[in-house]
Formats: structure tokens, sequence, C-alpha cells
């Protein structure tokens, strides 16, 4: 895979932050992820009056990489995975994930994913480590 275009998947980040759902909070979020077969994926925020339902935008990314049709450039059987993801505010400046995104985001991406944060691009690992996985079960 290529070099990851940071400034372009934070773009898409922001792009999908306009579309965000935050009635109540008033504070959208938006992410982009660069797929394993070459998608680039968005999410947004979508908040709900029953505040615990509310989805955060890094969730709303991995339905996304799922629910959007056949993946490009995987092979019969093979799953698309996060490589690279993006969260940005309002302001298009990255956010880090909180601890139940980040456990999403490794279930989808694993431990080498990297992650675009305030303090630069660091792999997953370094924001989740020790993380509980599929392989434990």
């Amino acid at each position: 895979m290529e070099e990851i275009d940071w400034v372009s998947l934070r773009a898409a980040a922001q792009a999908a932050m306009e579309h965000a759902y935050v009635p109540y909070s008033h504070f959208p979020v938006g992410a982009a992820g660069l797929a394993s077969d070459g998608r680039i994926i968005t999410g947004c925020n979508v908040e709900n009056a029953s505040f615990g339902l509310t989805l955060c935008a890094e969730c709303s990314l991995v339905s996304a990489l799922h629910g959007a049709g056949t993946p490009g450039e995987l092979t019969v059987g093979e799953t698309p995975r996060l490589v690279a993801v993006s969260v940005v505010d309002r302001h298009g400046s990255p956010l880090t994930p909180c601890g139940r995104c980040r456990q999403v985001l490794y279930e989808h991406g694993g431990p080498g994913m990297l992650l675009e944060t305030s303090g630069g691009v660091r792999p997953l690992r370094d924001y989740l480590p020790d993380a509980f996985g599929p392989e434990y079960l």
C-alpha cells in the first residue's frame, strides 16, 4: 500500500463531520479511514435523546467499512481492515478516540492500525496496549 495522505484523510473526516447529528452536545465529530482494499470511508457522530444510544463517529466509520458494499481490492472471503484513521472536531483538529472507540477500532484495524491524533501519527497499540481481541475467544 502506498504512503498515507493524511491531509486528504483529515479533509474527508472534516467533510463527514459536516453531517453529524448533534442536537444535544453540539460537538460534531467526523472520522475517515483508509481501508485495506484502498477505499476511503467516513463516519460521523449521531446523537440520541437516550444518551447511551449515541453513536460515535468511529462506530459509524466501522459500520461503513462493512456496509458499503463490495470491497475493492480484496480476495473472496477476505475481510476489509482499517489501515489508517483520522478523527476530527468541528475545526478539523485531530481528536483521540475514547476508550470504547479504541476497542472498536482495534477489532477492525488491529494494533498496527495508524491513528492520527494531536500528538502525531502512532499505531493503535500505543493507545490501547495489551488490548483484548478476538484472538482470546
